[in-house]
């Protein structure tokens, strides 16, 4: 039986069906994923450190030059909002991990910063005419299927002030280059997936048409319980934004291609921040 489970969804699956788990809502990997977040070192779950610091003067030297009341979405243990606090700016982060959510809080109370922090889906979000400056940044917002775009830039322009900025950063098209469909698997005592014995089979799929591609693992463990973690990502050309951004009520759209340093895993041309205003 399981055995026929695996086939079965180890195919390659229509476009934005859901996974049977999320991550980000599990006690196990949520916690991997904080001490990631936290790694100054490396450029996986945040930036590095530096590269943090050279976001947050861009995004200031881009945004209205005040004292600005912001917010970050998808904040995480709010490695961003403290550096804008710190500045002198009024800052909330939200953020659907509440693991974040909790060290972000903890952080800021020890620092004696004054950051609001909630633990929320942004794509609930319900605030009205509040932040003159709304950030998104290490490219959440290509994790969003369509309908959910739609729903995220309804919230953030209600949320904005008249005029108000919008700043995020995604992955451009140029990554597709020579993208291959992979597979292979894992087999640990204990790791990042589970606490327990698993096998993970690890599968990567390209829906070239729509600019997408799907990070799929299958997780079995000693119960024969299996999951299944689906992760989609997409990707944009400048004209893509324009058209996506002009079509959901901003204005003034730009995009910016190598504003951040060369990594181990994506080189400068692969990312591209855009910044746009309600309109």
């Amino acid at each position: 039986m399981i055995i026929k489970k695996l086939i079965g969804s180890s195919q390659k699956p229509e476009i934005y069906t859901k996974g049977t788990d999320v991550m980000w809502t599990d006690p196990h990997i949520s916690k991997y994923l904080l001490e990631t977040h936290l790694n100054k070192n490396i450029d996986l779950a945040s930036r590095k450190g530096s590269t943090i610091d050279l976001t947050v003067e861009w995004i200031l030297d881009k945004a209205p030059s005040k004292k600005l009341n912001m917010l970050d979405l998808g904040c995480g243990p709010g490695l961003y909002t403290e550096k804008f606090a710190q500045k002198g700016h009024i800052v909330k982060g939200v953020d659907f991990s509440i693991n974040s959510i909790e060290y972000a809080k903890k952080s800021a109370l020890k620092k004696n910063l004054d950051i609001k922090y909630e633990h929320k889906n942004y794509l609930l979000l319900d605030e009205d005419q509040k932040y003159d400056l709304i950030i998104m940044i290490f490219t959440d917002f290509g994790v969003l299927n369509p309908e959910e775009r739609k729903t995220l830039l309804a919230n953030v322009k209600r949320a904005l002030k008249p005029s108000g900025t919008f700043i995020f950063d995604v992955l451009s098209d140029n990554y597709l280059k020579g993208f291959e469909e992979t597979k292979n698997w894992d087999l640990e005592e204990e790791g990042f997936w589970k606490d327990s014995p698993y096998l993970a089979l690890n599968n990567s799929y390209l829906y070239e048409k729509e600019k997408v591609t799907l990070n799929q693992h299958i997780l079995i463990d000693e119960k024969n319980n299996l999951d299944i973690y689906r992760f989609w990502i997409h990707y944009f050309g400048n004209n893509d934004l324009y058209d996506l951004l002009s079509d959901n009520g901003f204005c003034n759209i730009k995009c910016f291609d190598s504003v951040l340093p060369d990594n181990e895993f994506l080189s400068k041309k692969d990312t591209t921040f855009c910044i746009c205003e309600k309109e």
